[in-house]
């Protein structure tokens, strides 16, 4: 017996033992040119929680008893090299040893800097009715539909899932750099600094994020920090026809030395005396540097600091009339002057930003990052001002005589289209149409001489010598300092805790600077316009046209501040904190977040037409106090088919720009303001094999209480008792928005040097209710509504670039280091930004607030139908060869948009000038065309992008 027990203990244990014994995949990664070996690479075996680096020696081990068995897929994976995913089989008790594994430098990764090159570039103008562009550009990592949305889409001002820059969040080294006027990032105060922004962490939607809760349009995070970026330096050359002519660009990374210092350092310079669009001049320097000091294996001190002030002269959206005589190149906002090309909308920002960050290893799981940003500088926007004005005092009453025509080459009372307004023109309306077109198209431009000769002839001089006509620059000067903790801890090898804390206090100037008296001797303060809707004609105002009456009738001189001068507070806390588990068969997270939001105005300039406390001296303090909260899963079915769930629900202030109803000229705050809501679910299915990869992702997103704020002039204000024009603010609250839909993306590789890609977005982006809508102006009391109060939009589509988009191309890439890569791309269904007020019943109520007695619903409806803008295809071509000398790498890569030259509108408008029926139906039936017709973007024609560079 006891030799019995023995011998079946001493089986027990080689079994137990058998049957315990770990499986080992080890390796060395090595350059592929060089045989060098490459640190700090991400080795992990997909659909599993086993993942580790390769060290100073380019080693790495994986060894587990519970390590997945059978057929697995080995990801490989470092910044600047490209992605290997390697077909492997598993077995307990065995050692799979991958030595040597080479990886490729991935010399085609600028690509991926096409478009952050010109992000800045592709914003359209706000306070034209339109948004901003919601580009891909940083969200480009392995996802094939990333890629599309990033490289091929983002031309035509393409929204992945219709959200906005606002609903994202953008990170540098986990600091938060949305602007809190807007809720969007800035671009361009980090424009230029491609080669130092190629460290990126991206995630997708809500899912989960380690520094952020983030946002619905996901979050991204660009390390800037001297420690992370690879040895050696870089200088490229790039030339091209899109947004600039030429960029210089030096770049030099020290990687981390013997002494624990690393330093990082980044010139640029983009110029051009114009883009595509005639008369856009491009004027940018960029300066960076990155000095790190790791005191020791626990602490390391990181500085960051960047400089890109950059000057842009700016198109505008033109009409069909427009286009038709000019082109889709045409820019009314320039004119030569003594022989120049001389724009008279400059955008300039000047925005440093300074970063220090401490990293510290509390322990062998746990790290704290501690990070302090300091933003300083000014943004601003010319434009001319054509309200000059002198005084004269008639009976001990003050009038004010001055004003002139608007200058610009299209104002419509220059077009044919005004010439042949009437129903039957005469032969000499024709007549006048036909010189005003033959004016149009052999000029169109600014005369910048005769608004020189206006201010300085000979009767002005002997009236004063005030400016008739004067730059205006509207400036925001803004300072903030940011404050932030991140903690990340490995509870266990399942779990993993995230947290952070987060402090940011704005403080912003906002005025007009008298840029440009062109020539005259000063500018009286005061508004000409106010008391009176004509032109040229004497007022008498008194009070309500001086724009400080603290500082009445006063003579600005070039750097002054006039017309509205005030600041804007913010103050912002906020945090959250997230969990991330981690198991063989599923992977899930739960995050919550909570916020706190302060804003308040403080007026510095007493306005005549809000007087005391209205407009001077600090504003009602705004609160506003949010919490979120955000779930999500990924069931590994096998090692190749994966289901990912992600689910949340937040709210988020209004950003500072919606809060107040006219903040220029007073402290009236939007009535009716609420936090926005969002809730949002997606619901994707990955297929990773190692030739195949794809994704199919659905989305919902309800948006819920969103504010919106637009200034124009209309000349249809019914329902007040008198005929009514206006320049307006309109304040729309209580806006709810749908956004569904679905993305797919998917690439082959089908050979080793040929893969196969394909995209396509389809969603439908509608507002989901009639939100609410009043108005303000200067001319107005109080605030007027119209109606039961609300703007009819519900089911109109959310203007925003097309809401289909589909691609196919194929990429091909010799072993001999060329490549090529062609897409083809359609879009369609995508809207015109429809103007609000004519969805409320001010369209059919004539004066006098009762409906026309000659109103067709019938035709109201074909009136007030939203646009829907042809669809249109685009092919692009991409290509490259590098070449390595040495220890030099050099080569080039070359871009063509847009192949066959396609005409498309990539955004528009409706004109808010006329928004009654009985107007409306005029100008649409009016035998010269529309004289107010939609305003329209068009995308570029054929464009190039070359690039040649050098790495060492």
């Amino acid at each position: 017996m006891k030799k019995f027990i023995f011998t079946f203990f001493t089986l027990f244990v080689a079994t137990s033992s058998t049957l315990a014994q770990e499986a080992v995949v080890k390796g060395r990664v090595v350059d592929t040119n060089s045989s060098d070996v490459i640190p700090d690479v991400s080795i992990s075996i997909e659909s599993s929680i086993y993942s580790t680096e390769t060290d100073a020696e380019g080693l790495f081990l994986i060894s587990s008893t519970e390590l997945p068995q059978g057929e697995q897929v080995l990801r490989v994976t470092k910044q600047g090299y490209v992605a290997k995913r390697i077909p492997i089989t598993i077995q307990s008790g065995n050692t799979l040893n991958l030595d040597p594994l080479q990886l490729e430098l991935d010399l085609t990764e600028i690509e991926a800097q096409i478009g952050i090159i010109s992000l800045s570039d592709n914003e359209l103008d706000q306070d034209e009715g339109t948004s901003f562009n919601t580009s891909g550009l940083l969200q480009a990592n392995n996802d094939a539909f990333l890629n599309a949305a990033a490289f091929d889409f983002s031309a035509t001002f393409f929204r992945p899932r219709g959200l906005d820059n606002a609903d994202g969040k953008l990170l540098i080294n986990g600091i938060e750099m949305n602007k809190q006027l807007t809720g969007r990032p800035q671009w361009s105060n980090w424009g230029g600094l491609n080669d130092v922004q190629r460290n990126r962490e991206f995630s997708m939607g809500l899912s989960a994020n380690d520094a952020s809760f983030g946002g619905v349009a996901g979050t991204t995070n660009i390390i800037m920090r001297a420690s992370q970026y690879r040895e050696g330096g870089r200088v490229s050359f790039a030339s091209s026809d899109r947004s600039y002519r030429g960029r210089i660009m030096g770049t030099y990374n020290s990687g981390l030395l013997q002494s624990g210092w690393a330093y990082s350092f980044s010139l640029a310079r983009r110029f051009g005396d114009e883009g595509y669009q005639d008369g856009t001049l491009y004027d940018a320097n960029s300066f960076f540097v990155s000095v790190e000091k790791k005191i020791n294996d626990a602490h390391s001190l990181n500085f960051t600091g960047f400089y890109t002030p950059n000057r842009r002269g700016r198109s505008t959206a033109i009409t069909q009339e427009m286009r038709d005589l000019r082109g889709i190149r045409y820019n009314p906002n320039w004119g030569f002057q003594d022989g120049d090309q001389r724009n008279s909308r400059i955008r300039e920002i000047e925005e440093p930003v300074l970063m220090l960050n401490h990293y510290w290893n509390m322990g062998e799981n746990t790290t704290l990052n501690t990070n302090v940003a300091y933003q300083f500088g000014k943004s601003g926007q010319t434009r001319i001002d054509n309200g000059g004005t002198r005084l004269v005092i008639i009976d001990g009453q003050e009038s004010y005589i001055g004003g002139a025509r608007n200058p610009f080459g299209n104002y419509y009372q220059r077009l044919p289209s005004y010439f042949l307004r009437e129903d039957s023109p005469s032969p000499y309306d024709y007549q006048l149409a036909y010189q005003a077109q033959q004016e149009f198209i052999n000029d169109g431009q600014l005369d910048w001489n005769s608004l020189y000769f206006a201010n300085t002839t000979a009767t002005n001089v002997a009236n004063g010598g005030n400016s008739i006509y004067a730059i205006q620059e509207d400036r925001t000067d803004d300072t903030q300092i940011t404050l932030n903790s991140i903690l990340n801890t490995e509870i266990s090898e399942n779990i993993i805790l995230n947290a952070a804390v987060n402090y940011r206090s704005l403080k912003s100037e906002n005025f007009a600077e008298l840029s440009d008296l062109l020539g005259g001797a000063g500018y009286l303060d005061v508004d000409f316009f106010a008391g009176d809707d004509e032109q040229a004609q004497e007022v008498v105002v008194g009070d309500i046209a001086q724009s400080d009456l603290r500082n009445r009738n006063r003579i600005a001189q070039e750097g002054d501040r006039y017309k509205y001068n005030y600041e804007m507070k913010a103050d912002v806390i906020s945090g959250f904190a997230q969990g991330q588990f981690k198991y063989q068969k599923v992977d899930f997270y739960a995050a919550v977040t909570g916020s706190n939001t302060t804003y308040q105005r403080n007026g510095l300039f007493e306005n005549g037409n809000y007087p005391g406390a209205a407009s001077f001296g600090e504003s009602e303090q705004l609160s506003f106090t949010n919490f979120g909260l955000k779930a999500g899963a990924t069931y590994k079915v096998s090692g190749r088919h994966l289901v990912d769930l992600n689910l949340g629900s937040y709210s988020k202030a209004p950003n500072l720009r919606n809060s107040f109803s006219n903040a220029r000229i007073n402290n009236e705050t939007v009535f009716g303001l609420e936090s926005e809501k969002v809730n949002s679910v997606d619901l994707s299915y990955i297929f990773r094999s190692p030739i195949v990869k794809a994704r199919l992702t659905g989305f919902y997103t309800q948006m819920s209480d969103k504010t919106d704020i637009g200034f124009y002039f209309t000349e249809n204000i019914s329902g007040i008792g008198i005929e009514q024009d206006a320049f307006v603010q309109e304040v729309m609250t209580g806006i709810d928005q749908r956004h569904v839909g679905a993305e797919l993306g998917i690439e082959a590789q089908v050979t080793p040097t040929i893969k196969l890609k394909g995209a396509a977005s389809m969603g439908n982006y509608t507002f989901s209710n009639n939100p609410n809508l009043y108005l303000t102006s200067d001319d107005i009391d109080g605030r007027v509504t119209f109606g039961d109060g609300t703007a009819k939009l519900k089911d109109y589509h959310v203007a925003g670039g097309p809401e289909r988009a589909y691609q196919i191309g194929f990429e091909y890439r010799d072993p001999d280091f060329w490549w090529v890569g062609v897409t083809g791309n359609f879009f369609s269904n995508a809207y015109i930004d429809v103007n609000n007020l004519a969805r409320t019943s001010n369209f059919t109520s004539d004066f006098d607030g009762n409906t026309f007695n000659d109103y067709d619903e019938t035709e109201a409806r074909e009136l007030l139908q939203q646009e829907q803008f042809d669809s249109y295809s685009l092919v692009n071509v991409v290509g490259g060869k590098s070449w390595k000398i040495g220890d030099y790498y050099t080569g080039f890569f070359a871009t063509i948009n847009n192949v066959f030259d396609q005409e498309y509108k990539t955004g528009g408008f409706e004109q808010g000038r006329k928004t009654n029926y009985r107007d409306v139906q005029e100008d649409t039936n009016s035998p010269g065309g529309r004289i107010f017709g939609n305003r329209y973007f068009f995308g570029n024609g054929t464009t190039y992008y070359l690039n040649l560079y050098v790495r060492f």
